[in-house]
């Protein structure tokens, strides 16, 4: 796009802002941007990309440029291009979320720091916004700024909004606290089959929650009087159920244990949070939580989440698919020994740097720089477990890792119900991989990766495993709406690039 279209597209962004009445300071707002930004921008002084039109067109109500219906975004990807370089871990994808929903415990500011950007936290940003927390991106757009409203407007709540997300289910334990009685729609998210919220339920009733389900919608009814009377025991060790309890917990005028709790690096990085709101909790790093709740909390924190152990897992196996040597910075190594124990038994080259602390002061990260290296498949099989086993969001990257060495894998995906079977579509790569029932796969390599066109996996960690598959492939491959991985990673495309990937934005015109 040369230098005379972006200036007459900055013209025509800055004509249909002025005719809205607009500020570009509440322009950059409603794009998650900063205000200089915006102005680069109408001055022609930045590259613009379709989907930033698009996106801008949405937020004026405007059409900037016709173009037609664009649809949704597709990859083009040129594989077979080694990798090189280094590259950061952004954070914590999972943290981010957890601590949008924490901020509605606290009556004060809350700023967050290096805030993924990513379509789950647009989503739980618009659901806020909508109940009247207001929020603006501050710091170039790097860190977030959150402000409640002395009472939450629940009927004005973004349901469509809500129902894109999983996260908002994590809204039950804030909310409690705050009103007797509420609604919350059905939490929606990736197609992994059915995800019971029982034990979400189950914890929560000690709280006095409880929860009639019609018509898509969450009926909540709190009874204040009901309060935990003995050890909360969750039925399921599950992420969002710790931090759920731990929600209710933190506002609780009174000691809650929370037992068979999760100490996963999300639920990790929210203790560390409700501890700076001044709640304290016992047994950070273990699986039983003793939470010393306020009834009111209102301090104005700021809090650096720290960085995504899967993150990091996605960009060491790109590396290992592309027989690359790739150095990845700021990798939460406490969160991925396990991961880096097996590949080592199967072969993996790799160094580590000395130990340093996240932004949190708590998380310990590492430099890791990956070698090409000569796989084989592990003796015994590829399964998760919670934490300090194997991180259920790693297992789908084995796949690709798996089908990359000499041998035979098996890889049992207990957790979920269709993961295993979107793995599969690796096969349309030039992968074998066999499906043996809907948890377990059986994967032989090593594989003369091809390139091919498909449609994007309806899940979030198989969709990024293909992608990473196709980088491997010679030729050009196309993966279609990838909406998907937008939900969960920031740029990926982009920050793949960085490093020598050949990946290509477009949309259907």
């Amino acid at each position: 796009m040369g230098d005379d279209y972006l200036v007459r597209i900055g013209r025509l962004i800055r004509d249909a802002r002025q005719h809205r009445g607009w500020t570009q300071s509440q322009l950059a707002d409603a794009l998650g941007t900063s205000q200089s930004a915006v102005n680069r921008i109408e001055r022609g002084n930045q590259n613009i990309s379709l989907e930033m039109i698009a996106r801008i067109g949405e937020a004026l109500d405007s059409e900037i440029i016709s173009l037609g219906y664009s649809g949704p975004m597709h990859l083009r990807v040129v594989g077979g291009r080694p990798l090189s370089g280094s590259i950061d871990v952004k954070t914590s994808k999972n943290a981010c979320v957890a601590l949008l929903c924490a901020s509605l415990l606290n009556s004060g500011r809350t700023t967050l720091r290096r805030v993924a950007r990513i379509e789950e936290v647009y989503r739980i940003l618009e659901v806020l916004g909508s109940i009247g927390v207001r929020t603006r991106w501050i710091n170039d757009g790097c860190d977030l700024e959150i402000t409640p409203p002395a009472e939450l407007d629940l009927d004005g709540m973004d349901m469509d909004a809500a129902r894109r997300t999983r996260s908002v289910i994590m809204f039950l334990g804030p909310l409690l606290h705050r009103m007797d009685h509420f609604e919350i729609p059905y939490a929606g998210g990736c197609d992994l089959g059915t995800r019971t919220v029982q034990p979400h339920l189950t914890a929560l009733r000690h709280f006095g929650l409880e929860i009639a389900a019609t018509d898509g919608v969450y009926h909540a009814k709190v009874d204040p009087s009901v309060r935990p009377d003995r050890p909360i025991v969750l039925t399921e060790r599950g992420d969002t159920v710790t931090e759920n309890a731990l929600l209710a917990a933190a506002r609780h005028d009174g000691v809650t244990e929370i037992r068979n709790a999760s100490s996963n690096y999300m639920v990790q990085d929210l203790c560390f949070f409700l501890e700076q709101l001044g709640v304290k909790v016992e047994g950070v790093g273990t699986t039983t939580l003793t939470v010393h709740g306020m009834p009111s909390i209102g301090r104005d924190v700021d809090y650096s989440p720290s960085e995504d152990p899967v993150e990091a897992m996605s960009l060491l196996a790109a590396a290992l698919v592309t027989e690359s040597e790739l150095t990845i910075r700021r990798v939460p190594v406490e969160f991925l020994e396990i991961e880096l124990a097996v590949l080592s038994e199967m072969g993996l080259d790799h160094e580590r740097g000395a130990e340093y602390p996240a932004n949190n002061g708590r998380t310990r990260l590492v430099d890791l720089t990956v070698r090409p290296s000569k796989l084989r498949a592990p003796i015994d099989k590829i399964h998760p477990m919670p934490f300090p086993g194997l991180n259920i969001d790693n297992v789908p990257f084995f796949a690709a890792i798996a089908a990359s060495a000499e041998g035979s894998t098996l890889i049992h995906d207990w957790v979920y119900d269709n993961r295993a079977i979107y793995l599969t579509d690796l096969n349309r790569l030039g992968a074998d991989i066999k499906l043996l029932d809907p948890h377990r796969l059986l994967v032989e390599g090593p594989t003369r990766w091809r390139a091919a066109e498909m449609m994007c996996p309806p899940a979030l960690r198989p969709a990024v495993v293909v992608l990473l598959a196709m980088m491997a492939a010679e030729g050009t491959s196309v993966l279609r709406n990838v909406y998907v991985i937008n939900r969960g990673y920031e740029e990926l495309a982009e920050r793949l690039n960085s490093i020598g990937a050949q990946i290509e934005t477009f949309r259907d015109i």
